[in-house]
């Protein structure tokens, strides 16, 4: 029943990303070159929930016994955190969609996608067989 709740919230937040026009190649176009707010609004408006949601969890996370638990703090790395944006700014710029919009492009019948989702799948799993080898 759970996963059928996720499910749901899924197909919702593609709906509402669909609706929105946050998976529409010509919105993000016109958000790098900045001739629109669009794009921007719908991001700061995700940005500002997300973190109010995070900080809930963290406030309230507990675990299947009922008790809190302690969340560990992030490591923190120039390095990481500059190539990972370049790669996902890279991805971003070629494909015209991040990962929450393939999804919805898929769903809206956009085919080619799937090379899209299976080449971001793959880049995952190499980034995973890779990653205790590359630098912290």
């Amino acid at each position: 029943m759970r996963q059928l709740v996720f499910i749901v919230l899924g197909v919702l937040f593609g709906v509402v990303m669909y609706k929105a026009e946050a998976a529409s190649w010509f919105r993000i176009y016109e958000m790098f070159n900045f001739q629109s707010f669009h794009m921007y609004g719908f991001m700061g408006s995700a940005l500002a929930v997300g973190i109010v949601g995070v900080q809930w969890m963290k406030r309230s996370a507990k675990n299947v016994d009922g008790e809190r638990v302690a969340v560990a703090p992030k490591q923190k790395s120039i390095t990481r955190y500059l190539v990972g944006g370049i790669f996902f700014g890279l991805g971003w710029a070629l494909v015209g969609a991040c990962p929450g919009p393939m999804f919805v492009l898929l769903g809206a019948g956009v085919l080619p996608m799937l090379i899209v989702i299976v080449s971001a799948l793959f880049g995952t799993f190499i980034y995973g067989v890779l990653k205790d080898k590359l630098p912290h």
